[in-house]
Order: C-alpha cells, then sequence, then structure tokens
C-alpha cells in the first residue's frame, strides 16, 4: 500500500428534496487494497459510489485522484480515469456473445466499417486469461451461469484500463464455490495494483478478503479501519447504532402438535420422496447447494409448481396436489425469494401491495374500502417497522430490508398457518437481517409453522431449530440445533453423508 491514496474524498455533501444523504463524507482509496464499505440500507453507500462513478454530481466536496481534483460531470468522466462499477444487477446485453458484451461501444472495426471480430475475439480472450476465467468469448451471455456473467461485467471493467473497481453485493446470488473463484481473481486484481471497493453485508467475506473496511451509517462517515483492527460485533454495532447482543433470537421450543406433514413427495428429475414434519413452536432450516432442490420443493409443497406424487397434509387436513389457490386459501404460504420479479408490484404502493393477495376482506360490492385498506398497511408497518415516508409510498423506493418487510406483510394479511420462506434475508442488511429474525421467531412462538431456505450456513445455524439437507434433490440429513456445524451440512450437502429415512409414498 503506497503512502498516498489513490482516491480521496474530502467532504462529500449530498442532498435531495431536502433530505441530506451524504454529510461530509470522507474516503480513501489505496491501489492494491480491497476496502470494504459497509452500512445498513440507506446508509448512503450506493449514492457515495454514484458520485465516484459519475452518475451524481456532489453538492459539494471535492474528489482527488492521483494526486489531482478531478470534476466527474458523467460516467464516461470515471470510465477516462479507470473507474469503474460492477452494480448487484448485472448490465448486460443477454443476446449478445461475451466479446461484444466486453466491448460494447468500442467494437473494433476494419478499414470497411466492418466489425473485426477476430481481433475482439482475441482481445476479449486475452482479458479472461487475465483472469483465469474459463469463458468462451463467442457464446452468448444469457447461455452463462451468473457467476460467470459477474466475471464478464469484471473483464469489460479491465477492459476500459480499470484503475478504481467497484463491486456492489457481488456474491449475492453466488455459491461458495462460486464466491470463492470471485475472490481469488480479486486477488490478482489487487496484486496488480487496482483497487478496490467492496460493498457487502456478507461479514465473513469482508474479514476474509479485505484489508480495510469503512462503516457508513444515516449518511455519515463513522469510521476506517484496518480489517485486523475490529471485529465483526464493532462493525455490526457501528452499523445500526446500536450494540446488538444476540444477532439471532433464542432458540425454540419445539412442541408435539404436527402442522405441516409431507410424505414421499416427487416431481420426476426435480426430486423425490421428500418426507418430513413441521412441530409448532420451532423453525425448520433447510439448507442445501444452489441448484440441489430446494426452492422446488418448497414451491411443490404449496402447490405452486407441478407435482407427481406423494401427500401434503396442514395441521391434519389432505391438502390437493398442484392447486396454488388452495394452499393460500387454507393458509400454506411460500413466499418466494425474488422479491422484486415475483413476490411484489414495484410501481404499486405499500398499502397495494400489502393486501393484494385477498382484496375480499377489504372491498364491499366490488369497490375498494380506501380507508379499511390504510388502517391494515398502518398496523403492518407499526407492528413490521416498516421505514418508509407513508404507506403510499412505491415500494420501488424503499431499502430491501423494508421491501422484505412489505413482502412478509402481504402474506401475513391472510392470516397464514405456515409459512415457507426461501432466502428470506438475502441483499438485506445486517439491522434489517437482525429484524425479520426477530419476526419470524415471535411467528413461531405464536403458533404459526416457519420454514426458512437459507444459502447462508451462519443464518441456518442460527435461525433454526432443526436443519433438513437437501443433495439432488433428496433429503439427505436432519439435524438438531445442538448438533449442527457448517462442517456437518456441507457433508450431506455434497452427498458424502446420507442417512435421513425415508417415506415412500405410491403413486395414485
Amino acid at each position: 500500500m503506497l503512502n498516498e491514496p489513490l482516491i480521496q474524498m474530502k467532504k462529500i455533501n449530498k442532498s435531495f428534496y431536502g433530505v441530506h444523504v451524504l454529510k461530509d463524507i470522507d474516503l480513501d482509496v489505496y491501489k492494491g487494497e480491497i476496502h470494504a464499505i459497509c452500512g445498513e440500507n440507506g446508509a448512503g453507500k450506493s449514492t457515495l459510489m454514484n458520485i465516484l462513478t459519475g452518475s451524481l454530481m456532489p453538492d459539494s466536496g471535492e474528489i482527488i485522484y492521483d494526486g489531482k481534483e478531478v470534476k466527474l460531470s458523467s460516467p464516461k468522466d470515471a470510465q477516462n480515469l479507470g473507474i469503474s462499477i460492477v452494480h448487484q444487477e448485472l448490465s448486460l446485453f443477454p443476446h449478445l456473445s461475451v466479446a461484444e458484451n466486453i466491448y460494447a461501444g468500442r467494437l473494433p472495426i476494419k478499414k470497411n466499417n466492418i466489425i473485426d471480430r477476430q481481433k475482439m475475439n482475441s482481445m476479449a480472450s486475452e482479458i479472461l486469461n487475465r483472469l483465469n476465467a474459463n469463458i468462451d468469448v463467442e457464446v452468448i451471455v444469457s447461455d452463462l451461469s451468473i457467476s460467470k456473467q459477474q466475471m464478464v461485467e469484471i473483464a469489460k471493467a479491465i477492459s476500459m484500463n480499470c484503475n478504481v473497481l467497484i463491486l456492489d453485493e457481488p456474491t449475492s446470488a453466488l455459491t461458495e464455490a462460486e464466491a470463492e473463484d470471485l475472490f481469488k481473481v480479486l486477488k490478482l486484481l489487487r496484486e496488480s495494483g487496482i483497487a478496490i471497493l467492496y460493498i457487502s453485508h456478507k461479514l465473513n467475506e469482508i474479514f476474509n478478503n479485505c484489508q480495510r473496511c469503512t462503516v457508513m451509517r444515516d449518511g455519515a462517515h463513522i469510521w476506517t479501519k484496518k480489517i485486523s483492527e475490529t471485529s465483526d460485533d464493532e462493525v455490526v454495532s457501528s452499523m445500526v447504532g446500536r450494540k446488538i447482543d444476540n444477532i439471532y433470537p433464542a432458540k425454540g421450543k419445539k412442541g408435539n402438535k404436527v402442522l405441516l406433514k409431507v410424505k414421499g413427495l416427487t416431481r420426476h428429475g426435480v426430486y423425490k420422496n421428500i418426507s418430513f414434519d413441521l412441530y409448532d413452536g420451532e423453525i425448520l432450516g433447510i439448507a442445501g447447494l444452489i441448484g440441489a432442490g430446494r426452492s422446488e420443493i418448497a414451491r411443490g409443497i404449496c402447490g405452486i409448481d407441478h407435482v407427481d406424487s406423494g401427500e401434503v397434509e396442514l395441521l391434519g387436513e389432505k391438502m390437493p396436489l398442484n392447486d396454488v389457490r388452495k394452499s393460500i386459501d387454507k393458509g400454506l404460504i411460500y413466499i418466494t425469494e425474488d422479491r422484486k420479479s415475483q413476490g411484489l408490484f414495484l410501481q404499486m404502493s405499500i398499502k397495494e401491495n400489502i393486501v393484494a393477495p385477498d382484496l375480499k376482506q377489504i372491498s364491499n360490492n366490488g369497490f375498494i374500502k380506501e380507508k379499511l385498506v390504510t388502517k391494515i398497511s398502518e398496523e403492518f408497518k407499526e407492528r413490521l417497522n416498516i421505514k418508509c415516508r407513508d404507506v403510499n409510498q412505491k415500494i420501488i423506493n424503499l431499502s430491501g430490508g423494508n421491501q422484505q418487510k412489505v413482502l412478509l406483510s402481504k402474506w401475513l394479511y391472510v392470516n397464514p398457518k405456515v409459512l415457507i420462506l426461501d432466502e428470506p434475508t438475502r441483499g438485506i442488511d445486517v439491522g434489517a437481517k437482525h429484524e425479520i429474525h426477530e419476526i419470524l421467531r415471535k411467528l413461531s412462538n405464536e403458533g404459526r409453522g416457519v420454514i426458512v431456505i437459507s444459502s447462508e450456513l451462519p443464518e441456518i445455524l442460527g435461525i433454526s431449530d432443526r436443519i433438513l439437507v437437501i443433495h439432488q434433490g433428496e433429503i439427505t440429513g436432519e439435524i438438531s440445533a445442538e448438533e449442527a456445524s457448517e462442517e456437518l451440512i456441507m457433508q450431506y450437502a455434497t452427498g458424502r453423508r446420507n442417512d435421513y429415512k425415508k417415506i415412500e409414498v405410491k403413486e395414485a
């Protein structure tokens, strides 16, 4: 690390409609370091990065690049300095090739104004080889996995002589193995002298891979420290502005009442002979590698996707398979992992989203009772601590954590008996995660059934009273909270252990 930072942001201020979102922010970044930016959603991280990449202009303050003050009036100004960003939601052209995406807008042209594809493919291959990325440059991007698409985004940034690379939640949709591959690439980039700003809510990634950490809260710079000089407890408490003694709520007490019974559930080629019971007073965790079939099983149980055979009983009543409307009416609910495209109406208001599952409750002779809608949504706003201007605010303008609370409110509105939540805290900050976990434990303690699917092993271990592990469409293990560990879960998740007692139900 050199004595002088590559970038210095000094006393940066920014307001929107009279709301002060950045308050005298200072940030410095050195060549050859991975610098973590931590903070809750709404802390100002994205606004600060948008200023650094020229997408926004600060109201006041200065940016110094390589010892000289610069004005970044547009993304092009930032790109000319070698400042690039890879957003959480990738911005590739899905129907173009890898090479065409890397050089979009800068395609090499022959004298006759025809694209020089040989040169383009050769340059793209050279960059991907630098990243140790085994990707065919002529493949259409939509045919690649998310992790490889992300590598294409990084290659695109490197192709523009990148000196500063900003990564926003880069592992949110990656498996652990894919995340490890990404960090190997980041290590290569760091060793080549590139400065990396790393935004993530995953503290284990930060402590394993970053050299320094900056914490922001409510638009203010709280502190910047070397990773070796801080702890995950200090980062969390600094982010939320209070000490969180227990990141996860106390474990529940399993009762004797079976809320949900699944027997021999099978969908040919996807999963088979899924059998388990869910008891009152417990949170049942479902773990497994991405692609193991966890979401498909949950959607099958709730009647969303087709099931070939098996039985599902809710409070002793046999449920019809493949009938999602009946599942909802009876109180068996699936809450999707993809809140933006499958869970919420982003352009509609909070109150419209909350009452969407059952309009009969709030209508009379086809007319919506607006006062009742407002009353119900205000109750959920208070109950789940949804931070918003008011319940008329559009979903798209909420943070990820508050969007998730609205999604949960939407399904609590129908008074469910059992909720299956798929990745309930993906992409939300530590403070919001803590609130969601507390809500789930309260629901379980009230007698509702709660099943949590999560790819984050710390979350599965922290929230679950009992854990089922899925491998290639089968349950391979059942683990109590007392015996659970990341190592044991991974043994079952990779198929190295398989000792779960299965109950087969013959097809009708």
